[in-house]
C-alpha cells in the first residue's frame, strides 16, 4: 500500500510523526527539522513498534520544497511530489496532516473525487457547509478525521468496559490552547471509550474557552481549553460506581493506532470510525465556535436533548 503525505502547517509535526510511524525515521534529520521532541519520544519506543506490513509513504508534498525535502529525508520517503496533484495515480490513500482546517477541503476534496481514501487531521472543518459536503465520504468509507486521542491507550480499561464506573455524571476535560483546535482531542477521546455523543453545547463565561457539553445519557461534559499554559491533556470521569482521572501523554500509541484505523479501512472499505459520531463530534465543535459565553445551549445537529 502506497501512502502520500500531505503538510505543514504551523507548530504541527504531524507529517514526521505519522510518516516515521509508518516508514521508520533518520532521528537527526527529524531534529535538523525542527523537530527534537519528535525525534526524543520516537527513541523512546521499541523498533518493532514501527512500520505496517506492506505500507509505506511512497511520496510527499508540502507547500515548501525545502520542507518537503527534509521530511522526505527524515522519514525515508522516496517521492517529493511538485503539486498536490501529482499524488493521484501515485498512491493508494492520502494522509492530510495539516491541523490549519481552513486548508482540508480544498486539498481533500480532488484526492475524494478521484477515489483515493484520504485521512485529515483535526479539525476536520469549521465550516457547516464543508463538513456537510464531507459527509458523503465519511459514510462510503472515503474519509476519515479524528483525534489521536480517540484511540489512547490510557482510557483503554474504560473502552473496554464504558460501564465500569456505573452511570456517568460528570466528565471534566483540560487541555492546552483553544476549542476550536484542541477541544476535538478531549471530545474525541470521550466519545471514543464511552459511546456518549454531545446533544447541546454552552460556553460558559471564563478568560479562557469553557464549554459545557450535554451528554446523550444525560451526564454533563466540561472541557477547558486553557490557551497558552504549560501542556495538559487530562481527562475525569466521575459516575455512580467511581471515578477515574487519565493524563494523556502516549501520543506514539494514539498515532500509530489511528493510522492502523486508516489503513483498516482502506484495505475493508468499512469505517472504523462511525460517520455519525465524526459528523457530531466536529459539529460540536462548531456549536461551540458559534456560542456566546453565558448564552443559551445549542443543539448539536441530529441530536436530541435529554429531557429534563
Amino acid at each position: 500500500m502506497r501512502l502520500g503525505m500531505i503538510g505543514v502547517s504551523p507548530g504541527n509535526g504531524h507529517p514526521f510523526s505519522f510518516s516515521a510511524i509508518i516508514n521508520g525515521y533518520r532521528g537527526h534529520e527529524i531534529a535538523d527539522a525542527g523537530w527534537p521532541g519528535i525525534r526524543e519520544y520516537l527513541q523512546r519506543r521499541s523498533p518493532e513498534e514501527f512500520g505496517f506490513p506492506g505500507v509505506r509513504v511512497t511520496h510527499a508534498w508540502t507547500q515548501d520544497g525545502a520542507t518537503t525535502a527534509r521530511l522526505c529525508r527524515a522519514c525515508l520517503i522516496d517521492h517529493a511530489v511538485g503539486r498536490p496533484d501529482d499524488l493521484v495515480g501515485a498512491v493508494d490513500g492520502v494522509i492530510i496532516a495539516r491541523d490549519d482546517s481552513e486548508s482540508h477541503f480544498r486539498l481533500a476534496m480532488p484526492f475524494l473525487k478521484a477515489g483515493l481514501p484520504v485521512f485529515i487531521d483535526k479539525p476536520l472543518t469549521l465550516d457547516r457547509r464543508e463538513l456537510d459536503a464531507f459527509r458523503p465520504h465519511l459514510e462510503q468509507a472515503g474519509l476519515m478525521s479524528c483525534s489521536g486521542l480517540r484511540f489512547c491507550r490510557e482510557l483503554d480499561d474504560l473502552r473496554a468496559d464504558p460501564s465500569r464506573l456505573g452511570v456517568l455524571r460528570l466528565v471534566q476535560g483540560t487541555v492546552v490552547n483553544g476549542w476550536a483546535t484542541y477541544g476535538i482531542h478531549m471530545l474525541d477521546a470521550v466519545m471514543g471509550a464511552t459511546g456518549l455523543r454531545p446533544v447541546a453545547v454552552r460556553r460558559l463565561p471564563a478568560e479562557h474557552d469553557s464549554l459545557a457539553l450535554d451528554l446523550s445519557d444525560g451526564g454533563l461534559l466540561t472541557i477547558n481549553a486553557l490557551g497558552d499554559v504549560a501542556k495538559v491533556f487530562t481527562l475525569s470521569f466521575h459516575g455512580t460506581a467511581g471515578s477515574l482521572t487519565v493524563d494523556l501523554l502516549d501520543n506514539f500509541t494514539a498515532f500509530r493506532r489511528t493510522l492502523e484505523a486508516f489503513i483498516a479501512m482502506i484495505q475493508t472499505g468499512r469505517p472504523v470510525v462511525p460517520p455519525e459520531e465524526t459528523f457530531c463530534s466536529v459539529s460540536a465543535i462548531i456549536a461551540g465556535c458559534e456560542a456566546e459565553p453565558g448564552g443559551s445551549a445549542a443543539v448539536v445537529p441530529g441530536m436530541q436533548p435529554c429531557a429534563d
